[in-house]
């Protein structure tokens, strides 16, 4: 299906591939892929593409976070920002039928916190399914100070990109150590009732696997897995945007025509 960007943020919401309709392939397993995306980029959907051929992921959920919690206000509006993830996905049509926009997050216009998301999502389809949430090293580095933290293991794998060349042994080290250096000593507070802890080296590496790993069991797994290295950020496209730069091929052609006729950065 092709979205138009001469409609409105509403019209063209609608236009995205299966917008707001989970679907319930039993047993196979779905990756979910949250975010601001203010705006949406190539490294995005690369991490969407490259994870389902290194996972043998069904479908891949991007959820937009309505109002995130940890970070400041998002320069584009909730509306903007589902948008532009429905036009980067219409822009895709041989990937129709494996990505999926949810816009529960931002129709509900509350904190987007991983684990409410996680629990939602694991109500839906059930306690059996595998459901892989998707994040690269940066994120996972951080991971204790989340709200909730420690629940995300009940309700989902964790698959963490990691560079290519890496061994599954080398990267399980690799983001064992980084996580445990980046969060000795955290114990900020993270929302309501949300303490970050500090990220033991045992209690991580117990839980590293494999790809294959993730259809044995609902939940509860870290997985690396090596994807192209990309040195794109929306800090990056914001800068440039800022700077009467060109951002052409760093978000795909339909964001960046409705990032100029919104005239959102």
């Amino acid at each position: 299906m092709k979205a138009r960007t001469c409609l409105p943020d509403r019209d063209l919401v609608k236009a995205a591939p299966a917008q707001g309709a989970l679907a319930s392939m039993d047993g196979d397993a779905i990756g979910i892929l949250g975010g601001t995306f203010d705006p949406i980029h190539i490294a995005h959907l690369r991490l969407a593409i490259e994870a389902h051929e290194a996972l043998s992921l069904a479908q891949v959920l991007f959820v937009p976070a309505g109002q995130p919690p940890l970070r400041h206000a998002p320069e584009a509006s909730a509306n903007q920002r589902l948008a532009m993830v429905a036009l980067a996905l219409a822009g895709m049509p041989e990937y129709a039928n494996v990505f999926t926009l949810d816009d529960t997050e931002v129709v509900a216009r509350s904190p987007s916190y991983t684990v409410t998301t996680l629990a939602r999502l694991r109500a839906h389809f059930g306690p059996a399914r595998p459901l892989v949430l998707l994040m690269g090293e940066d994120a996972f580095a951080k991971l204790p100070l989340w709200h909730r933290w420690e629940e995300l293991f009940s309700l989902a794998h964790i698959a963490v990109a990691t560079r290519p060349g890496q061994g599954h042994d080398a990267a399980a080290q690799a983001l064992s150590l980084r996580a445990n250096e980046d969060s000795r000593g955290g114990s900020g507070k993270v929302g309501p009732g949300g303490t970050a802890a500090t990220w033991l080296l045992p209690a991580v590496s117990e839980r590293f696997g494999l790809p294959a790993d993730i259809e044995k069991t609902a939940a509860g797994r870290i997985v690396p897995f090596a994807i192209t290295p990309l040195a794109v950020s929306a800090t990056l496209i914001r800068q440039r945007l800022a700077a009467g730069k060109s951002i052409r091929h760093l978000v795909s052609d339909s964001v960046l025509d409705y990032i100029a006729t919104h005239s959102i950065y």
